[in-house]
């Protein structure tokens, strides 16, 4: 098997291991076990479990960015794209593969290398979401990122809400309408004026 076909295959295999036992609970020849290969093949591609989970991390950061980035690139009226940008969080805990519990519920965020990565995913959202914004209001950049850093919290923390037992009576659809709703309704209530100042 190519060697990016075998990593991509151990990666499956860990994410398993890993979304059903997490971090501490999960060992080596279980997830070699899971990817029907010796340890050794595994060591081959990582050099140690907690190699094996970051590229998991960066994986699944790298799925959540690029969701949001689709989604907001998805159309350029505005209700909608915070309609989509929102819709993407609950796609991605809806997702079979578990991958949000890496980004959204690991257990390793005591450890500072995750703790970068998990404040870089929320940055680089964060960072799209606020280009929009500056482009169509009159607002600064700090307050851009301000507004567009607690929307992504916002949008994290009830697609995480939403995900659990707790509240699994409220259809998908349903959940990301409410809570679009609710972010849009603070948002339109800013002022137009860099669109307004360009078509002049």
């Amino acid at each position: 098997m190519p060697k990016d076909q075998r990593r991509a295959q151990l990666l499956d295999a860990a994410n398993a291991v890993f979304t059903t036992r997490g971090y501490h609970a999960a060992a080596m020849d279980d997830i070699a076990e899971a990817a029907g290969v010796s340890k050794p093949v595994l060591y081959q591609h990582f050099g140690s479990k907690l190699d094996l989970y970051l590229a998991l991390l960066d994986r699944s950061c790298e799925r959540l960015v690029d969701i949001v980035a689709e989604a907001l690139a998805s159309t350029e009226d505005n209700a909608e794209r915070v309609t989509a940008a929102v819709g993407a969080f609950y796609d991605f805990v809806s997702s079979a593969s578990g991958e949000f519990r890496f980004v959204f519920e690991s257990d390793l965020t005591g450890d500072n290398t995750v703790q970068k990565r998990l404040w870089r995913v929320n940055n680089d959202i964060a960072d799209a979401i606020a280009e929009v914004i500056a482009s169509d209001t009159a607002l600064p950049v700090a307050e851009s990122k301000l507004l567009a850093i607690s929307l992504v919290g916002m949008a994290q923390v009830g697609a995480r809400f939403w995900v659990s037992k707790d509240s699994a009576q409220i259809p998908v659809d349903q959940a990301k309408q409410l809570v679009s709703q609710l972010s849009w309704r603070g948002l339109r209530s800013l002022p137009l004026i860099a669109r307004e100042q360009t078509r002049a």
